[in-house]
């Protein structure tokens, strides 16, 4: 009997040692779910040499960022970095995230209007669940030799038939409401009137089918048909445009007569993160302007970091001054939180579009 509860004792002795091994393992390690460029390994590695912790890193984008945590309940990573549009609704549906501690955070990093806004967009029954990290926006690229494109409907124009692309996800569906003169952002609170206006938009979509060579999954499928006039006109981000603009002056990014979409990416806290404190210190670390100038110059975005735009690289500043004279800058559609049941409305309107003939 003896010789038993030795045994048993021995057992647990050897289990506790285990786990208390797992949970140090865990405090070293920032389990990472992000964008490519988002975490440069330069930046990286300079993270790990002053704090100890170690990065992992899963490249994502918002669709499966939300479909992994709703698939784990919220665990399985310590930080993400979903648009702040998917932060609120998602919340309220599944419950994917946490609260913020924001007095973890140094707050006078952050371009106070941009940090103030996206706590305010973020919040949901009082607790804020992100701040900002990156921005940047949708619009059109355009090879000006091959097309006068300037608008999202032009997409579809005869004289692009068969050379453009397009993603088929909610940003197209927005951004072609936006140039039929609607306010989609103004109907989220209406869901019969939202999908009205989506049905409207995705029968204009599946008539456009004719004109798409191909939608677009990838970056490099998307580049390297542009790059060889293959496509004349693709609706994607600012910083593809700009990076075409480097090697072929003729490839434009265009802010559309109707708008470019305007998103923020975030820094969220999954439900069942294991280690909050390595989060909140990538969150300071990144936010330091010398930091988020080498993660805006890898990713090609600006970021909210406070002073980090002076140290830009000068021909993205450039880029971005002739993309956005004033007036379009001011026309930005900035993406609202999205409430519970709109993508459901997106989703089946893009199915029709995907199966239209």
């Amino acid at each position: 009997m003896t010789r038993c509860l030795h045994r048993i004792a021995l057992a647990s002795l050897v289990l506790c040692v285990a786990a208390g091994g797992a949970q140090a393992q865990d405090n070293k390690t920032l389990r990472l779910l992000t964008w490519g460029g988002y975490a440069p390994k330069e930046v990286v590695e300079q993270f790990t040499q002053e704090t100890g912790i170690k990065v992992e890193i899963t490249l994502s984008n918002n669709e499966e960022m939300i479909s992994k945590l709703r698939a784990t309940a919220g665990a399985g990573f310590d930080l993400v970095q979903p648009s702040q549009d998917r932060i609120a609704g998602p919340q309220t549906e599944f419950k994917i995230y946490k609260p913020m501690d924001l007095s973890k955070l140094k707050s006078e990093l952050f371009i106070p209007a941009m940090f103030d806004a996206t706590k305010k967009n973020t919040t949901v029954a009082g607790s804020v669940y992100a701040v900002p990290h990156i921005w940047g926006t949708d619009g059109l690229v355009v090879n000006t030799k091959l097309s006068k494109a300037t608008d999202y409907p032009d997409l579809c124009a005869a004289e692009n038939a068969g050379k453009v692309s397009m993603r088929l996800k909610r940003p197209t569906l927005i951004a072609m409401a936006f140039a039929s003169g609607k306010d989609p952002f103004a109907l989220y609170s209406d869901a019969k009137a939202y999908g009205a206006l989506m049905d409207e938009v995705g029968k204009k979509l599946a008539d456009c089918k004719k004109n798409v060579k191909f939608y677009w999954d990838g970056k490099d499928q998307l580049l390297a048909g542009i790059r060889s006039g293959e496509l004349t006109t693709a609706m994607m981000w600012d910083t593809g445009g700009w990076e075409l603009n480097k090697t072929n002056p003729d490839i434009r990014f265009v802010a559309p007569k109707s708008g470019a979409l305007g998103w923020v990416d975030t820094f969220a806290l999954p439900a069942k993160g294991r280690n909050d404190a390595a989060a909140y210190a990538w969150i300071n670390f990144n936010m330091r302007p010398e930091v988020a100038a080498k993660v805006a110059a890898a990713a090609g975005n600006f970021t909210a970091s406070k002073g980090a735009d002076q140290l830009a690289n000068p021909v993205l500043k450039k880029q971005f001054a002739d993309s956005f004279p004033e007036a379009a800058l001011k026309n930005i559609k900035w993406y609202p939180p999205v409430p519970a049941g709109i993508e459901d409305i997106e989703g089946r309107v893009l199915d029709r579009v995907k199966a239209a003939n």
